[in-house]
């Protein structure tokens, strides 16, 4: 008898494009040069190389520093969508599709009010289709280890980002060697962001053309 598995043809496996992606780094501490910022800028850069490992190539970051901006929230929130163009600007890369890392330290079990503040200027389902985003918190107790997915990943799901993967949090203790807090973490959420943002992006997703460069909040290198 003959065996037919012999003569089957192996299953093809195209060979996989690169991608570009933007991604924009939106931090909700209202303290400048924060710890939280700190740990935004490691996380970005080691998802950076490992997206990359796989195929997916995530350009400069533009970086929300919210620290820099917030004494124009409170006036745009009163006066509405001409009061401060800067930050339309702002509103609008925040809103575009790709990779979207917010990061946020724990006050009060939860995210800051700073940062709801923000994202209360988004309309609901305000985010792009395509947004891909990741809950991150620093926290100061151990009993917070889960509080990225109790609290912040629910609002971006609100807005209607796609949130494939458990959020992170990073506490005090592990400040010190962000190096070993985020490894584990990153080692499973890349594959699975990779291949989401692969379904999720498309050739018509480029990132947004500025008219205007304000330093608040220009793209930064982030390591």
């Amino acid at each position: 008898m003959t065996d037919l598995r012999q003569h089957a043809p192996g299953r093809a496996h195209p060979p996989t494009e690169p991608l570009s992606v933007p991604a924009t780094v939106l931090v909700g501490n209202p303290r400048r040069g924060s710890r939280t910022l700190t740990v935004a800028r490691h996380l970005t850069g080691a998802l950076r190389a490992g997206l990359a490992d796989l195929g997916v190539h995530i350009g400069d970051p533009y970086l929300v520093d919210l620290a820099e901006l917030g004494a124009d929230l409170p006036a745009r929130l009163i006066a509405g969508t001409t009061a401060h163009a800067p930050l339309e600007r702002v509103l609008d890369r925040v809103r575009g599709p790709g990779l979207l890392v917010v990061v946020s330290p724990t006050f009060k079990g939860s995210y800051t009010g700073l940062l709801k503040l923000f994202l209360d200027m988004l309309p609901r389902e305000g985010l792009s289709p395509g947004t891909v985003a990741v809950p991150v918190m620093t926290a100061g107790w151990a009993q917070h280890r889960f509080v990225s997915d109790a609290r912040l990943r629910p609002l971006l799901v609100e807005l209607g980002a796609v949130v494939p993967v458990r959020g992170l949090a990073v506490l005090e203790e592990e400040f010190g060697d962000l190096d070993t807090a985020v490894a584990g973490w990153t080692a499973a959420a890349v594959p699975v962001l990779a291949a989401v943002l692969r379904s999720c992006q498309t050739p018509a997703v480029s990132p947004p053309r500025l008219a205007e460069t304000v330093p608040v909040h220009q793209p930064v290198q982030l390591r």
